[in-house]
C-alpha cells in the first residue's frame, strides 16, 4: 500500500461508526431500489401505454417534491434517525401497496406515496452525516455516501433484470424488504442527531432566515440549472445513443462505466479536490457536466460517446462531493433538514422537469438541448462562484 492509498484509508478510518452504519443501510437501499427503474416495463407489460408510465413516473417525481420539503421538516422536527425510519418502514408498506394497484388511479397514486416515503430519508441522511463529521471530513464523508449510492446502484438493476424473468411481484418484495433492512440498520446503529423543537425553529423562523438568505437562493437556481443537465444522462442521453445507431446495451455499458469510474476513482480523487478552493471546484465540475452533454451535439461516433460519458463522469466526480460538503457548511445547524430538504427540492423538480423538458427540446432539436445544456453548466457554474465566499478551514 503506497502512502496516497494509506492516507485514503486513515481518513477513512478515521469517520465516526455511525457515519458508516449511514453508508451501509443506504448502500442496502439502493442495491434493493428494484422497483422504479422497471416501472415503465411493468405497466407495459401489464397493458398500460407509454403515456401512462410517464404520469406514473412523474407521480414518483411529484410524491418526491413533497419529501423533500416534509423530510427536511421531519428531520428537524423529530430528529435524522426517526425520519429515516419512518422513510423506510413506509417505503417498503407503499411498494407492496403498488404491487396490488390495479387501477390507473390506483397505480399513479400508489406511485405517488412510493415517491414520498421512499425519498422521505434524504434530507436527514444528508444532515445527520453533516451532524457526525468535522467540516475538513465532510467531503471525503460525502465522497463515501455517494460511493454507497453508486455501489449500490451498480449492482442493484442487474439483480432486480435477473428476478424480474421471474416475475415482477419479486421486485415489489426485495424493494420491500431492503428498505425495511435498512429501517432495522437505522434504527439500531444511528444517532437521533441533531433535533430542535417546534419552538426554537417553527417554519415563520425558518421561512424567514431562508427568505433572507441571497446565497441560499444562488445556490438553490445552481442545484436545479445542473439537476436539469444531470438527469438527462437517464433519459435524452439514451435517444441520442440509439439514434447515432447503437443498441440500447451499448446505453446501458455507457450508463454503467459511469458508475464503475465513479466507484473507482472518486474517493481517491477527492483527496485532492477538498484541498483544491471550494467554489471554483465546483463550477469546474459543472462546466465539465455541461460540457460534455454539450458535445452529444458532435459525438456520433463509440469513442466520441465515451469522451462525453469521460468528460460527464470527472466533472460529476469532482463537483459533487465538494457540492455537497460545501452545502452542509453552509447551513445553520438548527435549520439543517430543512436547508437540506430545501436543495433535494431541486432535484426532485429537475427529476420532473427535467426529462420531460429535455425529451421534448430533442424532439424538437437536439442540437438545441445539447446547446442548452451547455448552457445550463455555465449559468449552474457562475450562480456558485457569485454564491459569496465562506469560512475556509
Amino acid at each position: 500500500m503506497d502512502s496516497r492509498e494509506a492516507s485514503l484509508f486513515s481518513e477513512l478510518k478515521a469517520l465516526p461508526r455511525a457515519a458508516w452504519c449511514l453508508f451501509a443501510g443506504t448502500f442496502i437501499n439502493k442495491f434493493g431500489a428494484f422497483v422504479i427503474p422497471f416501472l415503465a416495463l411493468y405497466l407495459r407489460q401489464r397493458g398500460f401505454t407509454n403515456a401512462d408510465a410517464a404520469w406514473a413516473l412523474a407521480a414518483y417525481g411529484l410524491g418526491h417534491i413533497a419529501a423533500s420539503l416534509l423530510g427536511g421538516y421531519l428531520t428537524d422536527r423529530i430528529g435524522r434517525r426517526r425520519t429515516i425510519v419512518l422513510s423506510m418502514f413506509s417505503s417498503a408498506a407503499a411498494m407492496l401497496l403498488l404491487s396490488e394497484a390495479r387501477s390507473f388511479p390506483a397505480i399513479v397514486a400508489m406511485t405517488w406515496l412510493a415517491g414520498l416515503t421512499t425519498e422521505l430519508y434524504r434530507p436527514a441522511s444528508s444532515a445527520l452525516l453533516a451532524d457526525l463529521v468535522p467540516a475538513e471530513q465532510r467531503v471525503t464523508a460525502f465522497a463515501a455516501y455517494r460511493w454507497a449510492l453508486n455501489a449500490g446502484w451498480a449492482f442493484g438493476p442487474a439483480t432486480a433484470g435477473f428476478l424480474a424473468k421471474y416475475s415482477f411481484q419479486w421486485l415489489f418484495i426485495g424493494d420491500a424488504i431492503s428498505s425495511v433492512l435498512f429501517g432495522c440498520v437505522a434504527w439500531a446503529t444511528l444517532p437521533h442527531g441533531l433535533r430542535t423543537g417546534v419552538a426554537n425553529a417553527p417554519w415563520a423562523v425558518a421561512w424567514q432566515t431562508m427568505r433572507a438568505d441571497k446565497r441560499l437562493h444562488k445556490l438553490l437556481l445552481a442545484q436545479l440549472a445542473i439537476a436539469l443537465v444531470f438527469l438527462q444522462m437517464s433519459s435524452t442521453f439514451g435517444l441520442h445513443v440509439t439514434a447515432s445507431g447503437f443498441s440500447s446495451a451499448t446505453y446501458g455499458a455507457l450508463i454503467s462505466m459511469n458508475g464503475v469510474l465513479i466507484v473507482l476513482v472518486e474517493l481517491s480523487l477527492t483527496r485532492h479536490t477538498r484541498r483544491w478552493p471550494v467554489r471554483p471546484t465546483i463550477a469546474a465540475g459543472y462546466l465539465l457536466i455541461g460540457l460534455g452533454f454539450a458535445l452529444c451535439g458532435f459525438a456520433h461516433t463509440l469513442p466520441a460517446l465515451i469522451g462525453v460519458m469521460l468528460i460527464y463522469t470527472c466533472g460529476e466526480m469532482i463537483a459533487m462531493p465538494v457540492a455537497s460538503a460545501y452545502i452542509a457548511d453552509s447551513v445553520p445547524p438548527d435549520l439543517r433538514g430543512r436547508y437540506m430538504g430545501a436543495y433535494g427540492l431541486m432535484w426532485a423538480l429537475g427529476l420532473t422537469l427535467g426529462p420531460s423538458a429535455g425529451l421534448r427540446l430533442h424532439a424538437r432539436s437536439p442540437l438545441i438541448l445539447w446547446g442548452a445544456c451547455g448552457v445550463l453548466g455555465i449559468v449552474a457554474a457562475v450562480l456558485v462562484i457569485q454564491s459569496g465566499k465562506r469560512r475556509e478551514s
